[in-house]
């Protein structure tokens, strides 16, 4: 193993601490960083790591921090508030930088700081999760498969698992910025639930309705593909919430609302169990098309999402610090091709 070494921002974290764990199990000893020295020194202490206490407002603290390492897991959201400071420390010390966002925002913003990344020789690459590795990964697969696909469509469905405070407070905090697809190259911004379609990810066909997830960003750069659209499976519930959720996102959007939703938040499980997430599992269907309306389909089952990401981000971690780390903004299909996800344990495709 190389005696290089990695950082966990936000371990103490539900999915940073999945990874810590993973990490310990396979032989290495990354040093586990975030804001709280009481919620991180049990965690440390428990699996026998270093860490250290930093506040990502601390522009010298941090410094220090991302200095002493070769690679920063970033693992602290909401993203849209935390990888400012974070890329910026990387790109001062020459250290790349993984992420495991989901936010469209973050994606646009790391894509505009490719060239900054390529200066300073570091690799850029967010979304080191199950959003968006086994989704960008199907994406580049059907393109390869159909070279002048013009329309790219993605979706996925969970059964099973559960979902964090992380996800829970980033759902929250981008809830009122409705839904988004890409239309010509451009990032479009369309009501919650702006289309329904039914997809069959295995036995029977499933209700879907678009939402905002990281790959109508990322699927535009690791395929050249300018219009995508992804969705999602959801009950007939949901749905409903969905489409009525346009009415409330004045009242959602408010300080005082997210506050209060917030608190509630906190007061649920930090996650899925281990017994749920061992239970779980993960569809995910894509199809492209070409101006001739040719089309061609695929599809992918991997492990519940908090379990993949743990595996795929570590699995790119392993990678950078072999070396195997393409310098500037990347995608993980367009680091590291359209198999990467199929050497993650427990993923198929069709």
């Amino acid at each position: 193993m190389s005696n290089k070494n990695f950082l966990i921002y936000g371990a103490n974290g539900y999915t940073g601490q999945l990874i810590a764990e993973l990490a310990v199990k396979r032989g290495f000893k990354p040093v586990l960083a975030g804001r709280s020295e009481d919620k991180l020194k049990p965690l440390a202490m428990q699996l026998n790591l270093p860490y250290q206490v930093c506040d990502l407002s601390n522009k010298d603290a941090l410094n220090d921090l991302v200095l002493s390492v070769d690679v920063v897991l970033h693992c602290a959201g909401p993203f849209m508030h935390t990888a400012e400071p974070m890329v910026a420390a990387c790109l001062r010390n020459k250290t790349h930088y993984i992420d495991i966002t989901g936010e469209i925002t973050v994606f646009e913003a790391l894509a505009a700081q490719d060239k900054s990344a390529q200066d300073a020789g570091i690799m850029l690459l967010p979304g080191g999760g199950f959003d968006v590795v086994p989704t960008d990964c199907l994406a580049l697969f059907l393109k390869q498969n159909m070279p002048d696909a013009t329309q790219l469509t993605l979706a996925f469905r969970s059964v099973g698992g559960g979902i964090s405070h992380g996800t829970a407070t980033t759902m929250l905090e981008n809830m009122d910025a409705g839904g988004a697809v890409r239309e010509n190259g451009q990032i479009k911004t369309v009501p919650q639930a702006y289309k329904t379609k039914y997809v069959l990810f295995n036995k029977k066909p499933k209700i879907c309705v678009t939402i905002p997830w990281g790959d109508v960003s990322t699927a535009f750069y690791s395929t050249g593909i300018p219009n995508i659209e992804v969705y999602v499976a959801i009950n007939k519930g949901g749905l409903g919430f969905l489409r009525a959720s346009k009415y409330v996102r004045r009242f959602i959007g408010t300080d005082r609302a997210k506050a209060f939703l917030k608190k509630q938040i906190e007061r649920r499980s930090p996650g899925p169990s281990l017994k749920k997430r061992l239970k779980a599992k993960s569809f995910i269907w894509g199809e492209v098309t070409n101006k001739y309306n040719h089309r061609f389909e695929a599809r992918l089952q991997t492990p519940e999402g908090y379990t993949l990401t743990a595996l795929t981000a570590l699995a790119i971690v392993q990678k950078v610090l072999k070396g195997d780390a393409p310098i500037g903004f990347q995608t993980p299909a367009k680091a590291y091709g359209a198999d990467f996800v199929l050497e993650i344990e427990g993923v198929k495709r069709w």
